[in-house]
């Protein structure tokens, strides 16, 4: 009765977790409460019939412990998209070698015992790989564009095929090198679901990954007989699978598109070598073009983020604020490279919340808008994803800040964005290009507004 007590404890402060992060005020918090609860769980568990492992299980904990908190803390801001797909990666492989173990410390299991176990571990497997496939794309190891391999498509359905037929094949026989090769079968699978993503659509990716990853976290709860543990994943996986919804819907797009439209993506000649003319200023250019401005979007991406340039941004704002120019924040749904990255890099900056305005709130009054500043952001404010029906981000909602009256656009190079996509937007002539470290040239362009 204690220990269900105590996984009843921890299932509400995953609970309690869960909701506080959904809001940038009480982030903080719900990550506090859902730490607790995690804590709760662990020693519940270990004090709860594992005792004859519990070196091994201490063990694996101080690894983790040793391991897990300077990872943490020398990771950027930047860089946790690129975790979090390294830690969902860890928890589906984790839950498909627990299920391994159990099945074959478990003999003479009933039939839901062997098919929760295949479930985990395909699952889980598929997770693992292609979490590391998201990784290495958002890592930049490897091309953010889609991979298409020589008969990847049929290759892909080779291999959802056979992990079917494994999967009927070890619950009619069980045996343990049929497992195993579900396994492969799994990883593989993981790996042809993936490649083919393109850059823009990896975070979506990432939170499909995670709602596999809870499924598979759930089904090892039954596998072992635990309760809180088919509580977690199934918050894991609800969560998971409302966030991917929410974030194909910000795309414009349907998950299906997202995830096999590069199967029939039409080849889109590269103007690689084309000399195209644009229009570079210099800080001074645009400080006079900001200070006698009535109204000013600032549209902030990932380059933003790089840079830490948020501090610099905010007090770029608050100056102009003086001078009695209008300012707001367009925050897109994907900015940077996981939904939230742009709001809590600004709340970082003491940014108010009422300042940071939304795709519907920004778009309907564009056109008044005097100057619309794009700092380190690129697809998201790239015109083809509204008018290049052949662009692999067509169909994405975007900033229309080609309709403003000026646009000025920071970045550190012509180099497309992270969906290797050019954008037109920098060969327009409203556009205004500022070249540099996008913290660096804020603040001298902080300095020269000060000067006017």
């Amino acid at each position: 009765m204690t220990v269900q007590l105590m996984y009843l404890v921890a299932s509400v402060c995953f609970i309690l977790a869960l909701k506080g992060l959904s809001s940038p005020k009480y982030a903080r918090y719900g990550n506090f409460i859902g730490a607790f609860g995690m804590l709760v769980a662990v020693i519940t568990a270990y004090v709860h019939g594992v005792v004859h492992n519990g070196l091994w299980i201490l063990i694996a904990v101080a690894l983790g412990v040793v391991v897990g908190i300077p990872a943490a803390r020398s990771v950027k801001m930047t860089a946790i998209p690129q975790m979090v797909a390294l830690f969902n990666g860890v928890g589906g492989a984790a839950a498909a070698l627990v299920a391994l173990a159990e099945f074959f410390a478990v003999p003479g299991t009933d039939v839901m015992f062997r098919l929760a176990t295949v479930l985990t571990v395909l699952i889980g497997s598929v997770s693992f790989s292609g979490s590391v496939v998201t990784f290495l794309k958002l890592q930049e190891l490897m091309t953010t564009r889609p991979v298409l391999l020589p008969a990847g498509q049929q290759l892909a359905i080779a291999a959802a095929v056979s992990s079917v037929a494994l999967c009927a094949l070890t619950m009619a026989v069980p045996n343990g090198f049929l497992l195993w090769l579900l396994a492969v079968v799994g990883l593989a699978l993981g790996a042809l679901f993936v490649l083919p993503v393109g850059g823009a659509d990896v975070p979506i990716a990432i939170s499909l990954l995670n709602a596999f990853t809870g499924l598979a976290v759930a089904a090892s709860g039954y596998v072992l007989a635990n309760t809180l543990l088919i509580v977690a994943g199934t918050l894991v996986g609800a969560s998971g699978t409302i966030l991917t919804r929410l974030m194909a819907q910000a795309m414009g797009r349907s998950l299906t598109n997202i995830l096999f439209g590069a199967f029939k993506a039409t080849t889109v000649a590269v103007q690689g070598e084309e000399q195209r003319t644009v229009k570079s200023g210099t800080v001074e250019d645009v400080a006079i073009l900001l200070g006698y401005a009535n109204n000013v979007v600032v549209v902030p991406g990932y380059g933003l983020a790089v840079a830490q340039a948020q501090h610099a941004v905010r007090e770029l704002v608050s100056q102009l604020e003086r001078r009695g120019v209008s300012v707001a924040y367009g925050i897109h749904p994907v900015a940077g490279r996981m939904p939230g990255h742009m709001n809590v890099l600004l709340a970082e900056a003491d940014v108010p919340y009422e300042q940071l305005k939304e795709l519907d709130d920004v778009n309907p009054g564009i056109t008044s808008v005097d100057v619309a500043v794009v700092v380190g952001a690129n697809d998201v404010v790239n015109p083809g994803a509204r008018d290049e029906p052949t662009s692999p981000i067509y169909g994405m909602p975007i900033f229309d800040v080609d309709r403003a009256k000026s646009v000025v656009f920071m970045k550190r190079s012509m180099r497309p964005g992270f969906a290797g996509v050019d954008n037109e937007l920098l060969y327009n002539p409203k556009t205004t290009l500022l070249f540099g470290d996008a913290k660096d040239s804020l603040t001298k362009l902080l300095a020269a507004v000060k000067q006017l």
